[in-house]
């Protein structure tokens, strides 16, 4: 038996190969593809249905394979990202669904190149390995790949599905009379042309004729000319909510200025507002208006 480097090395070598020839294998596939699918609106152009309908069926078998592809392709990749992780005597847990897959397609599949990347696994992990991968006797071998390799015949709605599929993008008419349709007719609201004015969120008509700008201007005069309630009494629905408590104020209280309550001289001299009585200042003392009071008192 090789050594386990050398295996290795080879089986790197033959997972690039293998994901190259998995490329180019797709690339012709789509090409393929295209022509068929050209042919096959031809032949619902001339009403032979049934013909397209048998030989849709490889187009889908096509795309299956092609989608097989794709899957394996990742799973070489995988490998290739992963490939110190093969040098184990025993298949690593993350790398055991891409090996089986492996195992279990290559044979049923055209890529020769797979096909030795296949070889190089069953010589690195055994018999019983690879035996247990063909039968997928733990699962281990993907449900995309086994579902892609079923041999089973496509459902009539997959074909159907197909066959509109291909027609609409040919611009083939078929089903007959599918073109004749037309497009549905859109919904059209009955109230939008009864009136042409619409109605504000307070109520009142907005005339369409005018411009925003004059109706703004017109909102505001309208709100200058607007006078308060005479009487707000306790049943006023307007209140003035105490500031909420914060750190900084966890007991905030609503005060008032009493130096701005104070009327001025000038109103004082106007006659509008009464001069405020004399106070005695906060630590008992009198002021002086209160001293001339009592000297004049004292000399008569």
């Amino acid at each position: 038996m090789a050594p386990s480097a050398t295996i290795i090395t080879k089986l790197k070598v033959q997972l690039k190969l293998t994901i190259a020839r998995l490329r180019m294998v797709q690339q012709r596939d789509d090409a393929m593809g295209k022509t068929q699918r050209r042919a096959m609106a031809q032949l619902l152009e001339v009403g032979k249905i049934d013909s397209a309908k048998i030989r849709v069926e490889n187009i889908i078998r096509a795309d299956i394979t092609n989608e097989l592809h794709e899957i394996l392709e990742l799973y070489c990749e995988l490998l290739l990202a992963r490939a110190g992780l093969l040098d184990a005597s025993t298949c690593d847990p993350g790398l055991e669904e891409a090996v089986k897959s492996i195992i279990y397609a290559a044979p049923k599949t055209e890529i020769k190149e797979l096909q030795t990347v296949r070889l190089l696994l069953a010589e690195k992990f055994g018999k019983e390995f690879v035996l247990s991968a063909m039968e997928n006797k733990d699962g281990g071998v993907s449900d995309k790949v086994i579902k892609k390799l079923s041999v089973t015949p496509p459902k009539e709605e997959l074909v159907q599905g197909y066959l509109e599929e291909i027609a609409r993008a040919y611009g083939v008419d078929w089903p007959l009379g599918r073109k004749q349709l037309g497009v549905a007719p859109g919904y059209e609201d009955e109230d939008e042309d009864e009136d042409d004015s619409s109605e504000g969120t307070d109520g009142k008509i907005i005339d369409p004729s005018i411009p925003a700008d004059s109706r703004e201007a017109q909102e505001r005069e309208e709100l200058g000319r607007a006078k308060p309630p005479k009487s707000i009494g306790q049943n006023s629905p307007l209140q003035i909510n105490p500031p909420s408590p914060s750190t900084e104020n966890p007991r905030p209280k609503v005060t008032l200025n009493s130096t701005a309550l104070r009327p001025s001289k000038k109103m004082i001299d106007a006659g509008i507002a009464k001069k405020p009585a004399s106070k005695k200042a906060d630590d008992g003392l009198p002021n002086l208006e209160d001293l001339a009071a009592r000297f004049a008192a004292l000399k008569r």
